[in-house]
């Protein structure tokens, strides 16, 4: 019995149901169909998942879909809807005609649905089985995984060649003539990704005080002889999947402080990798890189190291497993970040994250990029 037939089973529900667009990673995940309409998936125990969609997306899901598919018009909801108005009540009627007594819901289900949805059965709500069932990667999906990761390391290295190749007047990166701007460089790689089947949104390229807050994305032109922090996580259209990685770099002479930061960064990188495998808890390996920081004499609090080490990645940037001090007991398969990171007001931030697949017996590092500091 698979994982969700035997939520529904424990639960005492007769069905599972979802109503969301394909934007869901768990929607995604279960039916494969991609569509930016929100449309209800529902799985009775030990029975194939089955969609209710529209009459006109019926061509496209029965092709992509890897449920069985239902139109509206067959789930009955045109004549539901003769007498009910209330969409959410119509939708709910529809839903109880085809699943039974009891459902179990994912946590993030429409709250306006499950109140209508209650009018004719009960309502529970599930713990995260989906999102437990896509932390294991298939070998498919690994290999989707690695594929997208390579196209991001050649869009990360057209960062780097135009901050490599910049000309620096009073301070300032130059390109072409022109100032060499956060803008140009995400411009950049974005357009290179769209090339290859990806979008990336919320990328960070940051440069000196704006690295010190580490999920700044940065604005305006570069600057030499400061830390500049190149953050980029894709997402491949055809798959769905993530890649995610990071990178600093300098142009020029950086600083004593920035120096000693990313010479304890890149050995922190190394120690939290080899910490990674299966059966280890993701909050030992957290701790194992905090307690490297404070030898070291780098807080992990307010400023220093200031939030995770990692995360899992997959049909959403930031998944299961978490790698900090909430971090469970590391699964083979899963898909995880190391990412250590030193943040401090007044000197730069500086940081480095590479992904790799936990194994039983470490870390298989998907990531091949150079960590050069000064480029």
């Amino acid at each position: 019995m698979d994982p969700l037939s035997r939520a529904v089973r424990k639960s005492g529900a007769d069905a599972y149901v979802m109503f969301a667009s394909s934007r869901d990673a768990d929607m995604r995940y279960l039916t494969q169909f991609v569509t930016s309409d929100p449309f209800v998936y529902f799985k009775k125990t030990d029975e194939n998942g089955m969609i209710i969609i529209s009459q006109m997306e019926i061509g496209r899901a029965s092709r992509e879909s890897t449920a069985s598919v239902m139109t509206r018009t067959q789930a009955g909801l045109p004549e539901i809807l003769k007498t009910e108005k209330d969409s959410w009540k119509a939708t709910a009627k529809m839903i109880a005609g085809q699943v039974g007594k009891k459902v179990l819901v994912p946590p993030n289900f429409p709250v306006a649905l499950a109140n209508a949805l209650g009018e004719f059965c009960t309502v529970a709500v599930d713990n995260g089985t989906v999102a437990s069932m896509r932390e294991i990667k298939s070998r498919d999906e690994i290999k989707a995984m690695k594929h997208i990761q390579k196209i991001t390391e050649t869009a990360m290295g057209v960062a780097v060649s135009l901050i490599r190749h910049s000309a620096v007047k009073k301070g300032i990166l130059y390109s072409n003539g022109k100032p060499l701007t956060s803008e140009m460089i995400k411009f950049s790689m974005h357009s290179f990704l769209l090339e290859h089947g990806c979008t990336a949104v919320d990328t960070i390229v940051s440069c000196g005080e704006e690295t010190a807050i580490p999920h700044m994305t940065g604005t305006g032109p570069l600057h030499a002889d400061e830390p500049i922090v190149i953050d980029l996580f894709p997402c491949e259209e055809k798959n769905g999947f993530f890649a995610d990685m990071t990178r600093t770099v300098v142009k020029g002479e950086p600083s004593p402080e920035i120096r000693d930061m990313y010479t304890a960064l890149r050995e922190a990188k190394q120690l939290g990798i080899s910490e990674v495998k299966a059966g280890v808890s993701g909050s030992v390996v957290y701790q194992v890189v905090v307690d490297f920081f404070k030898e070291r004499g780098y807080e992990s609090d307010t400023r220093g190291f200031v939030h995770n080490l990692g995360h899992g990645v997959g049909l959403q940037i930031h998944e299961q497993p978490p790698v900090g001090p909430a971090g469970k007991e590391l699964n083979a398969g899963s898909v995880i970040t190391i990412e250590p990171g030193l943040y401090y007001p007044g000197i730069g931030g500086v940081r480095l994250e590479d992904i790799g697949e936990v194994t039983k017996k470490g870390f298989s590092n998907f990531t091949k990029f150079p960590e050069d500091l000064i480029v």
